[in-house]
């Protein structure tokens, strides 16, 4: 069976009859828009259903909101940068950014097709479109927010100006079904949100009638993203964060710019498909059911805006959401380590629903200032940093309250997600942080942004990674590597045999999932113990079943990874430790020593190293791939690893303990991810220098 027909025949299995169903009237809808395809340069079709008297709601009016200095001058400088070609995508610099061409992939140069009917293009294949994730983030048009923004806080002409210019240039390179920006609803989802605030933030300005409300070339271009993506949504097995982002993307624009006949129908619609999507997309406790911590905040960041949007337009959420949304708000606030940074589980590739900042404000920060504002925080919360977002989006929304209880303390454990967290008490010394992964494989059938890390850990001290989750770093274009950093071998968890605890089928599809259980998780004060199995090897010809304790000492400030494998055979276990990038490792006789920090003021760490297993240190190896860490998408830096290896029969069981020095002092000249990032040529939707 060839690769192709295989992925087929794996996903065609994780479908229901209704998904199959809906599927197959998608292909008869596709078939019969073919003909309403408008190519560049044809004669654009009459605009029909346009409604007279077009009005916007709840603009923005210059200088009638605060916005602390800090948050403007960072956003203002981003915005400089467009202007002058300093922004960076996914890891890549676009210099060509003041004038962008919107179907080139600045990371292999190749040119997305621009006039094939959009339904005929096949954006997994990077032969066809080059890197689709940066050709589409491009437009996203998130940096022209960031434009939108800088005139609203600073009323220079130059920003919008710019804006103008790049929209109307988009409208016209890309009309109705043509080419790769029609190819995929999240991008039409998130593309109206970015166009909501743009007509938002220039308000005031003179230009904004005939840019928006008086432009033919718009209203189509407005009805039409809100047609596709009332025809095509995200189905079934599919329906993760891309249903909650296309949702998003039609109520906030049905909302906001109700200027067809059909506004009212399609926002009714939106509004039920995103307060569906929304509820099976999050566990109970607020946790994400995609178990991707990025795509947490993403999914949060989406609701956020469409409930102010909402509130904008007469239309306030149900309590139902408001209470989910704070529910996930104060998950996302209570997993976070010292530094406010949060765990690095699953997937992640920043993406936003809304970048009215700076690119220098944590994405997380803007979240939880913007929840903060909208919905208000728990006084365990972490500080809340100032950002533009958490000033503008409440100036349309209000403030909104959940009538359910909130957590009164932080809590450390979502069963239902399966995420613990360890930490000693805040004031005992510096935070030993550590996360432990005992959940669900991913969402729905085919667990499309899962990694293959049951019972994996991270560990921080005092804000530094030191045993990390490496990260994704890439999607489509990079097989070898995709299939590095999701696999059980690029995360702190054991490894059998040389596979993987799940076997993928395709860059977002697993043939088989492996089943958590969380056994015990006793978070006492002066030692908290986390013990979980799963199943995930249980396939294999002599079936092994795999037990992991993690035990927290508080007093003597250690951590305790006990590993045990149940079996009757022989198997070849791996287990490896993934250090962060800015850790130093020497290794004598069963002792690992971990260093970080500046030469006069190290930070120190041993590692106990069970003896049964061969130790080697792996670090930037490509063939295969090891010892790696990606601070963020498009990026990978060398990272040491090390990796204990042994030949082993029946029952087996390694332990491994950290120990922090009681006397070990945290570094101020060690580095954050921002300057891990800052230091590589890359960066993700922000101006470069």
């Amino acid at each position: 069976m060839s690769s192709s027909v295989a992925w087929y025949a794996h996903r065609l299995r994780g479908m229901s009859a209704g998904e199959v169903a809906g599927r197959v009237g998608d292909l008869a809808r596709r078939a019969r828009w073919a003909s309403r395809h408008v190519r560049p340069g044809d004669h654009w079709p009459d605009l029909t259903g346009a409604r007279a008297g077009r009005s916007f709601a709840s603009p923005l009016v210059r200088d009638g909101v605060p916005v602390a200095g800090v948050a403007r001058d960072s956003l203002v400088d981003a915005a400089r940068g467009v202007l002058e070609g300093r922004w960076t995508v996914l890891g890549t610099r676009c210099p060509t950014i003041a004038d962008p061409d919107w179907f080139l992939d600045p990371v292999s140069g190749r040119r997305a097709p621009q006039r094939r009917l959009a339904f005929r293009v096949d954006h997994r294949d990077e032969s066809v479109t080059g890197n689709v994730k940066v050709v589409w983030e491009i437009s996203r048009h998130h940096h022209l927010t960031v434009l939108a923004a800088a005139w609203w806080l600073t009323g220079e002409d130059a920003y919008a100006e710019a804006v103008d210019r790049q929209l109307r240039s988009w409208w016209r390179e890309n009309p109705f079904l043509s080419g790769v920006h029609w190819t995929s609803g999240i991008e039409l989802g998130v593309r109206l949100i970015s166009w909501v605030w743009i007509r938002r933030l220039l308000a005031d300005w003179p230009g904004v009638g005939a840019l928006f409300d008086d432009n033919d070339d718009a209203l189509r271009q407005i009805r039409w993203h809100q047609e596709f993506l009332a025809a095509f949504p995200s189905r079934g097995s599919s329906a993760n964060n891309h249903a909650v982002a296309e949702a998003a993307g039609l109520f906030t624009s049905a909302s906001a710019f109700a200027w067809f006949d059909e506004s009212p129908r399609w926002q009714r619609l939106a509004r039920h498909r995103l307060h569906r999507a929304l509820v099976e997309n999050t566990f109970a406790s607020g946790i994400n059911r995609e178990l991707a911590t990025d795509y947490h905040r993403f999914v949060a960041d989406l609701g956020l805006v469409s409930i102010a949007e909402g509130c904008a337009a007469g239309l306030p959420p149900d309590d139902e959401i408001v209470a989910l949304l704070t529910r996930m708000l104060d998950g996302a606030a209570a997993v976070v380590d010292v530094d406010g940074r949060p765990p690095r589980q699953g997937d992640g590739d920043e993406g936003r629903a809304l970048v009215v900042d700076g690119p220098g404000t944590d994405p997380w920060a803007i979240l939880q200032a913007t929840g903060d504002a909208m919905l208000g925080r728990q006084p365990w919360w972490p500080e809340v940093v100032p950002s533009v977002a958490g000033a503008a989006l409440p100036a349309i929304s209000g403030r909104l309250r959940s009538a359910s209880p909130r957590p009164l303390a932080r809590p450390a454990a979502f069963d239902d997600a399966g995420v613990t967290v360890l930490t000693t008490e805040l004031g005992a010394g510096p935070e030993i942080w550590c996360r432990c992964d005992g959940g669900p494989h991913g969402f729905g059938s085919i667990a499309a942004h899962a990694h293959a890390d049951a019972l994996a850990v991270e560990v921080r001290y005092a804000g530094v990674e030191v045993l990390v989750d490496p990260g994704t770093y890439c999607y489509h274009d990079q097989p070898q590597w995709r299939s590095y950093f999701r696999s059980t071998l690029a995360h702190n968890t054991v490894e059998v045999d040389g596979r993987s605890q799940a076997v993928e089928a395709g860059a977002f599809l697993w043939s088989t999932r492996p089943t958590t259980t969380v056994v015990e998780a006793d978070l006492g004060a002066t030692v908290a113990t986390w013990t979980a199995e799963h199943d995930g090897y249980q396939r294999l010809a002599d079936p092994v079943r795999h037990r992991r304790q993690v035990r927290l000492d508080h007093e003597r400030r250690s951590l305790t990874i006990t590993d045990h494998l149940s079996a009757t055979g022989a198997h070849t276990v791996r287990l490896p430790l993934h250090l962060g990038p800015d850790v130093a490792v020497t290794v004598e006789g069963g002792r690992a020593c971990l260093r970080w920090g500046a030469d006069d003021l190290q930070d120190v760490a041993y590692v106990d190293l069970p003896p049964a297993l061969t130790w080697t240190l792996h670090e930037g190896e490509v063939s295969p791939p090891l010892g790696w860490y990606s601070p963020r998408f498009g990026i990978r830096v060398p990272s040491p690893t090390l990796v204990g290896e042994g030949r082993t029969r029946g029952d087996f069981t390694a332990r491994v303990v950290l120990r922090f020095p009681k006397g070990s002092s945290q570094s101020p000249a060690r580095r954050t991810p921002a300057e891990i990032r800052s230091s590589t040529s890359a960066g993700i939707g922000g101006a470069d220098g």
